[in-house]
């Protein structure tokens, strides 16, 4: 089955005659090219779920001051109903530190990255403020939050550590996005600059036949 498209005057380049879909076959817009099946990759491979599932997660693009807020702030609420809840359990803490971590990695913007490795530390100690138990006024609650950080470093450590590969992973990948607009934007231009004398030639052609056609009617 056949379908006539553009104009039907006689123009040059009229009428144009292109190959329809047949009735009840899946089609395609026009000038689009067909992209992966959802859930796939470009190349046909299967998308793991958990990466699937990570997509759908919301992913705000927040400040270096505000990833640092928002972590200081999820820690400490953190640490006030570990302390009602569970009585300070330092490990229902780390455990909860390390998701913490993640999400202010993976929703600091991109170039802000550095601040997420800072920001979590501060949000550590910030958080363990209400299960430290420090008495005797603020020099004690100095010395019961510089002791609940030593014990606990390991968790301190690990959610450092979560920030810091996740940051990098981001940055690597924004690395390889800019390059690869790089050498789109490249290509773009060498095939513009490359077109440029098949364009003058037929221009140069052209006012030549009208030169000779009007000559001609001239001699006329």
């Amino acid at each position: 089955m056949y379908r006539v498209t553009g104009r039907t005057g006689r123009t040059p380049g009229g009428a144009r005659v292109e190959r329809a879909a047949a009735p009840g076959a899946p089609g395609r817009a026009p000038g689009r090219a067909p992209g992966p099946a959802p859930g796939r990759r470009p190349g046909g491979r299967p998308v793991p779920p958990v990466v699937l599932a990570l997509r759908r997660l919301p992913a705000p693009r927040l400040t270096g001051l505000g990833a640092g807020l928002f972590a200081s702030a999820v820690m400490l609420v953190i640490g006030f109903l570990d302390l009602l809840l569970l009585d300070g359990s330092p490990v229902a803490y780390g455990l909860l530190f390390l998701p913490v971590s993640a999400l202010t990695a993976l929703w600091v913007r991109t170039a802000d990255l550095v601040t997420a490795p800072i920001a979590v530390p501060i949000a550590f100690a910030v958080g363990v403020l209400p299960i430290a138990g420090g008495t005797g006024g603020l020099g004690g609650q100095a010395m019961a939050v510089v002791t609940a950080l030593a014990v606990h470093a390991g968790w301190l450590y690990g959610g450092t550590l979560v920030a810091g590969l996740i940051a990098s992973v981001r940055k690597v990948r924004e690395m390889g996005r800019r390059q690869q607009r790089t050498r789109t934007a490249t290509g773009t231009s060498g095939t513009v600059g490359a077109a440029d004398p098949v364009v003058k030639a037929a221009k140069a052609a052209k006012a030549a036949k009208a030169a000779k056609t009007s000559k001609a009617a001239k001699a006329r």
